[in-house]
């Protein structure tokens, strides 16, 4: 009878710490904050610090007391794309390069976002991409490929019932060709507030906010002066979802991304993964920031995977890089288009590269560089080929460390790499990150603070 009871006793108490709407165990956190720079390896890092602080200068990164390494393969390959990194960090498990929220067979699985959400947590997503792109969608819906639907992944992260939502994607969350009714109106009749500008974002005081500031993806920093974006930064749309998840007085979880750090990658933009990285920086150091004023808070920092083997090389000429006023990306759209509707003309590629990049093209380097736009037509990402190919050669042309572009051409994920890539906590629990880990490990940590089973 004793030994009955004594049973019975250890079932309610398990029943007690993983029901939802209890209390996470006595030594767990109440919030936890994941922050991901996408695409952002320790070359990046290296980068952001010795352009913005010199070579005794710090990250505040840096300063977080506990320090890990991880792996980020796939489960089909030894270089993940962002799908498949995405969707490790957020349902603890492997899975295929393109599939998202789905386990490598196909079969979906509750992300960490969604336990904090059944347990009666508050829960927030935060980027500077589509918020409907590979990061955040891997944390607030499923689909077996991320290029299928993009107004699906909209339409699920509605039926999830994340509380903020805030980022780039605007054009997806309309009425489209395919008869899909307007999401922003569904949002609207669920109680959230609809906000698309920084201004409108700062007077937002709705416990639910989606939050839609570009069509695709929010504009690069290096270029939001000469757009004259009235986009929030980083930190601004970090401030908002953490002012008002915190209203809950049980806790909430909140996955923020620096997302753009990837993209400066791809085109070898040293200039952009500087000032991508600060931001992401400033955004880490706001959250410690509010993390000691709640020091039931858990913060964690890590990346989805490296991208184009970014590193300090020695030859690198770092002040004509940071006198680079715009990104390749602009300066691709500033190419005018031959009249025949092939390649662009020789006099625009030489003032986009004289006026931005501060080069001097030769008649050859003018020809080589129409012939490499020419025969990109069927790589990954055929709307960025252009842009990729401007920035590799201002990286050559001042010898910053990345992946040759005829590399970058033979990847499937367009230049994501296998390094590992660093993760830093601090606040309540952060003592679990440490030492050489898989990223899966990481949301599966969570998920043990907080008593909650995966």
């Amino acid at each position: 009878m004793k030994k009955l009871t004594i049973y019975l006793s250890f079932l309610i108490l398990l029943f007690i710490q993983t029901s939802p709407g209890t209390a996470a165990p006595k030594d767990g956190p109440k919030n936890i904050i994941l922050l991901i720079g996408d695409g952002m390896g320790l070359g990046q890092m290296e980068i952001a610090r010795l352009f913005e602080y010199g070579k005794k200068g710090h990250l505040y990164i840096e300063t977080l007391p506990y320090t890990a390494l991880a792996h980020t393969y796939s489960a089909n390959n030894r270089v993940t794309d962002s799908a498949a990194g995405g969707t490790a960090l957020a349902i603890g498990e492997k899975t295929k390069n393109e599939m998202i929220g789905v386990t490598a067979n196909g079969k979906e699985k509750k992300s960490i976002l969604d336990l904090f959400k059944n347990h009666l947590y508050k829960t927030g997503i935060v980027t500077t991409n589509s918020v409907t792109d590979a990061t955040p969608a891997s944390f607030t819906a499923s689909v077996k490929n991320r290029w299928e639907d993009q107004h699906a992944i909209a339409k699920q992260q509605l039926q999830t019932k994340v509380d903020v939502i805030m980022g780039g994607g605007l054009s997806y969350f309309g009425a489209n060709e395919k008869g899909d009714t307007n999401l922003i109106n569904q949002y609207k009749k669920a109680g959230y507030q609809f906000v698309a500008t920084k201004q409108e974002l700062q007077h937002a005081k709705s416990d639910k906010i989606l939050g839609l500031f570009g069509p695709k993806h929010l504009n690069f920093k290096l270029d939001r002066n000469k757009l004259h974006s009235q986009e929030p930064t980083l930190t601004e749309m970090t401030a908002k979802t953490i002012e008002t998840l915190s209203k809950n007085s049980k806790g909430f979880f909140a996955m923020i991304e620096g997302a753009r750090i990837d993209h400066a990658s791809h085109a070898s933009d040293l200039t952009s993964i500087w000032k991508e990285t600060i931001e992401f920086d400033n955004t880490v150091k706001y959250c410690v920031e509010w993390a000691k004023k709640h020091p039931d808070t858990l913060i964690v920092v890590a990346a989805d995977h490296e991208t184009m083997g970014i590193s300090s090389s020695e030859p690198m000429d770092i002040k004509a890089l940071k006198q680079i006023s715009v990104t390749p990306h602009y300066m691709a759209s500033q190419l005018q288009k031959n009249k025949s509707g092939i390649g662009y003309t020789n006099q625009s590629i030489r003032k986009v590269f004289k006026q931005y990049a501060h080069m001097t093209l030769t008649n050859r380097d003018i020809a080589l560089f129409q012939s490499d736009i020419k025969n990109d037509r069927n790589q990954v990402y055929p709307d960025q080929q252009i842009a990729w190919e401007i920035g590799n050669r201002i990286a050559k042309h001042y010898h910053a460390g990345s992946l040759d572009r005829s590399t970058e051409k033979l990847s499937t994920t367009g230049g994501h790499t296998s390094n590992m890539i660093a993760v830093f906590a601090y606040g309540k629990g952060a003592n679990q990150f440490h030492g050489v880990m898989d990223n899966t490990d990481i949301p599966k940590i969570l998920a043990e603070l907080m008593g909650f089973a995966f």
